[in-house]
């Protein structure tokens, strides 16, 4: 994610030191299956010139023609939010009800200029940076920081209304966890991981269960997860743990989780279960040293039983390892 970021913000730079209007564009809420995470950015400019997404379809286009038309954040920041009508979910073909909320932000002289080029020194050294907006002028001031952050947005995002609301962003290395299978551990999981500042995605090629889903601000995936992993979780900031219970769902993105750079690859399930796993890996052409790689059964043996004690035994994990992680990052 610190990538995409660092080339958002690089592109904008580029565009403002060379008088080009220029507008950045930030997704600050998710509801259902949204097809970006939050925190999300693209930016654009009055050349027509794109970086960055917020949705990968539609909604970029009905964007570029309102900002281009004069209609959209002329002059300062401006919510708005895709999907809040049924009509709306199918002109922009979000799924299953998904909304997406956007701040969307002009940039109309080289006044922040300085500050931006700070922003992106600071992610080209993998370092993290904060920036608090004002939603009401525009202005924004940058800090740095020692971690990722959750997006803070001072008000509600149902209201369209700018006047005295700020919105707080850190960009930089963010720790990602990619949940295979919306069962209950997941919803318990994926709730405490958000309080640990974990970018949280659930992948289940179940549209039913997808569509019971209830926590917010979790990127939602239907799809097959061997497809899934390949595309969202290769990255050595990612943790993956598959909690399904069903060999047909968890082992196919096992196949492919064991082959990324992810830091740590889990399974759910008892001892006995985690022994026939790996007798079933074995069959799908994974190496003795990729299988090696799995913690299963996933978690610390803390005498966990309900789905919020196995949730709470897999953060503790976790935890212990990306501090680890960390620490081997900085030396």
């Amino acid at each position: 994610m610190e990538y995409a970021d660092l080339e958002v913000l690089s592109h904008l730079t580029r565009w403002i030191a060379a008088g080009e209007k220029s507008w950045l564009c930030t997704v600050v809420k998710t509801w259902g299956s949204s097809p970006r995470p939050i925190g999300s950015l693209l930016c654009c400019n009055s050349s027509g010139e794109v970086v960055g997404s917020l949705s990968g379809g539609c909604i970029e286009e009905d964007l570029l023609e309102r900002l281009h038309e004069g209609k959209l954040a002329s002059h300062a920041p401006e919510l708005l939010i895709y999907g809040a009508t049924q009509e709306e979910v199918e002109r922009f073909q979000l799924p299953c009800g998904g909304q997406l909320h956007v701040v969307i932000e002009p940039m109309l002289d080289k006044h922040n200029l300085a500050n931006l080029q700070g922003m992106t020194d600071r992610l080209a050294s993998r370092n993290c940076v904060e920036r608090r907006l004002d939603l009401s002028t525009g202005e924004f001031v940058i800090k740095p920081v020692d971690r990722y952050r959750h997006l803070e947005f001072d008000g509600e995002f149902e209201d369209l209304q700018t006047e005295g609301k700020t919105l707080t962003q850190t960009y930089g290395p963010r720790f990602q966890l990619f949940l295979i299978g919306a069962g209950n551990v997941s919803l318990y999981l994926a709730q405490m991981a958000q309080m640990l500042d974990y970018q949280v995605m659930v992948c289940d090629p179940r549209e039913e269960m997808i569509e019971q889903w209830s926590v917010e601000g979790v990127q939602l995936i239907n799809d097959m997860p061997d497809d899934a992993v390949r595309v969202h979780a290769n990255d050595p900031a990612t943790a993956i743990v598959a909690l399904t219970h069903d060999p047909r769902i968890d082992d196919m993105g096992l196949m492919e989780a064991l082959k990324t750079e992810a830091y740590f690859v889990g399974a759910m399930g008892s001892t006995r279960t985690s022994a026939k796993r790996r007798e079933r890996l074995k069959l799908l052409e994974l190496s003795d040293q990729e299988i090696d790689r799995l913690h299963g059964p996933v978690g610390l043996s803390i005498g966990s039983k309900t789905p919020a004690e196995i949730a709470i035994a897999i953060l503790a994990q976790l935890t212990e390892l990306r501090a680890k992680y960390t620490a081997e990052q900085a030396a």
